[in-house]
């Protein structure tokens, strides 16, 4: 069930805008790190070059465009009051700017004052978005399970951010931490737990809103979120341990969050297959690459349980990753900024045009259908060249890195001309 939107609630256009123009701009530095590195980026996991790639794409990219439509969408969907909104992005967009750099610097460097400059920006960033959403929601009664599965990611991203100052802290030599064990569930947390527990939220809002989809099955709204959160939980106990019989254990519940995963992705699947309105629309297929990935992802995750000697492959560490962050994560992203924006932007020249008499323009011509077709072909070319090059990072790293910045600067560009569209359609 879709809860009933409050758009006398939506922030300044602004508010979002900004995180949503930042996100494909980190996506472009990503890009040229893979072209000056080259093979190093996509070799092992533990390198320094990949682990400022990540968090690159999860912080810079993925965290900067989810945070945007966190705000967005608490505000407009579930009628939450952010307080003092604009002061809130400023702060979060500015220190998850400076948070980002500082941490992608520091791994590239292994300069201790770059972490401990990371912490400081990153901790405020997330402290703030945290301590400003909580406020609201403390003063709202959950209705819908938007709501619910919203709440559930806020506070994986509390963990996610606390795994991973106890991580860096670790990595420093300031605390004496087991490093591998803290960055596994770091990254579990924060992958399966902040963003796909957003991404579903959003997903149970976004897909049959703008999709015109049938909603997702009641059963799967109430239960799916939490029970992937319950699992986390599980397994975060469960991964601590040392012994073999917990460690079957872990596996078990491995095998839990994979078919919870697969089961989002093949209803969501089915659900785009059944659309009411079959008209072809690029956020679709965007949306079709998202979830596939997932599950190829899923796919190759329970091969490398049942299958050791799969998971001893040198691009069995890397390829979950690519499939996950930037074919599952980058990808909605990438889809629902082709919905959402023209949205935003037709929503306020709307409004700000009926005060003078004057309708918007259509909604299809803030951001072209043709060109925003093109870019997710090269997006798509993008991703295949990326899972490719975790098996020949000598042959394909650098290939991937140009595809990578072309696919992410066409889709800034596109998303700057629908803003530069809402300045011109002002002034007329």
């Amino acid at each position: 069930m879709q809860r009933k939107l409050s758009f006398e609630q939506t922030p300044e256009l602004s508010i979002p805008l900004r995180f949503f123009l930042t996100a494909p701009v980190f996506a472009v530095l990503a890009g040229l790190l893979l072209v000056w590195f080259g093979p190093q980026a996509l070799a092992v996991r533990w390198s320094p070059v990949t682990l400022a790639l990540t968090h690159l794409l999860t912080l810079g990219v993925l965290t900067m465009s989810m945070t945007g439509a966190l705000i967005q969408l608490l505000q407009v969907v579930v009628g939450i009051d952010v307080p003092r909104v604009g002061l809130t992005a400023a702060i979060v967009h500015g220190a998850l700017i400076l948070g980002t750099c500082a941490l992608t610097s520091a791994f590239l460097s292994s300069a201790i004052p770059l972490f401990q400059l990371a912490l400081v920006f990153l901790s405020l960033a997330f402290t703030w978005l945290l301590g400003a959403c909580l406020a609201g929601m403390w003063r709202i009664k959950a209705d819908n399970m938007t709501f619910a599965v919203m709440r559930l990611a806020l506070v994986a991203l509390c963990i996610t951010g606390g795994l991973g100052v106890l991580t860096t802290s670790a990595l420093i030599g300031a605390l004496a931490l087991p490093l591998i064990s803290l960055t596994n569930l770091h990254a579990a947390w924060g992958l399966l737990g902040w963003v796909t527990l957003l991404v579903i939220a959003v997903a149970y809002q976004v897909v049959p809103m703008f999709l015109v989809t049938s909603v997702y099955p009641p059963r799967v709204t109430r239960y799916l979120g939490a029970s992937l959160f319950a699992l986390l939980i599980v397994w975060t106990a469960l991964h601590v341990q040392s012994t073999v019989t917990w460690h079957r254990l872990s596996s078990i519940v491995s095998v839990l969050v994979i078919a919870a995963l697969a089961l989002f992705s093949v209803i969501t699947l089915g659900l785009l297959w059944k659309r009411k309105r079959r008209v072809p629309d690029t956020a679709i297929f965007f949306w079709y690459v998202s979830t596939a990935s997932l599950l190829a992802c899923c796919g190759l995750w329970l091969a490398g349980l049942v299958r050791p000697e799969i998971a001893d492959m040198p691009c069995f560490a890397l390829m979950p990753g690519v499939l996950f962050i930037v074919g599952f994560g980058y990808s909605v992203i990438n889809g629902m900024l082709y919905k959402i924006v023209p949205f935003l932007i037709w929503y306020h020249l709307q409004s700000r045009l009926a005060d003078i008499g004057m309708k918007a323009p259509n909604i299809r011509k803030i951001i072209p259908e043709q060109a925003a077709v093109r870019q997710f072909y090269v997006h798509l070319l993008t991703l295949c060249a990326m899972v490719l090059a975790t098996i020949f990072p000598g042959q394909l790293t650098r290939l991937a890195g140009v595809m990578f910045i072309a696919s992410s600067l066409w889709l800034w560009v596109n998303l700057l001309r629908a803003t530069l569209f809402y300045r011109a359609a002002l002034l007329k």
